[in-house]
């Protein structure tokens, strides 16, 4: 485990702290990290968006959640700054217009789609999920968020999965993982 340069260390230590994990979920060999203890401790739930609020305080205008659990994080965090939340769902679970984009799984494709109308052209936009693993997920939302005419300025995830490459994937963008195993 390693500890974000660019978050404060506060915020490693109270995920790590509030994370549970789960051998041989979802299948036998696998770690699942579980973050369900983290919101359902409310104070240390707030404490991290809290201290998020207070890293990307104006340098964002709207935060993007992946789905489904990058909600979880976005909307609260949108709330405390003040600014909006661009939902970046699976496919089929948007109404349209969509712009979407295919990427390739370990074992498949899927697709992510945007509401194009939901995003202001030239704004700042932090894209949230829990987990970045292999990167498709992120890479496409980023793609559609771009592709709508806003700026992603920063890319956060609470755990980073480095062994699977994904901020690879990501180019050079500025990447924050709360904890990176």
């Amino acid at each position: 485990m390693t500890i974000s340069p660019s978050l404060p260390p506060e915020l490693t230590e109270l995920v790590v702290t509030n994370l549970r994990e789960v051998p041989d979920f979802p299948e036998p060999g696998v770690l699942f990290r579980d973050i369900t203890p983290l919101l359902a401790n409310g104070q240390a739930f707030a404490n991290l968006v809290d201290g998020l609020a207070a890293h990307y305080r104006g340098s964002i205008d709207a935060v993007a959640g992946l789905e489904s659990r990058g909600f979880i994080l976005a909307a609260p965090l949108a709330a405390h700054l003040g600014i909006g939340m661009l939902t970046v769902r699976k496919s089929g679970k948007l109404p349209g217009p969509l712009i979407g984009k295919d990427y390739n799984l370990e074992y498949g494709s899927a697709r992510m789609e945007l509401q194009p109308h939901t995003v202001t052209p030239g704004s700042r936009v932090l894209v949230i999920d829990d987990v970045l693993a292999t990167g498709g997920t992120a890479a496409a939302s980023i793609a559609l968020i771009e592709q709508a005419g806003a700026q992603v300025e920063a890319v956060c995830m609470l755990l980073e999965l480095s062994e699977l490459g994904g901020r690879a994937r990501l180019g050079e963008r500025s990447i924050d993982s709360v904890v990176v195993f």
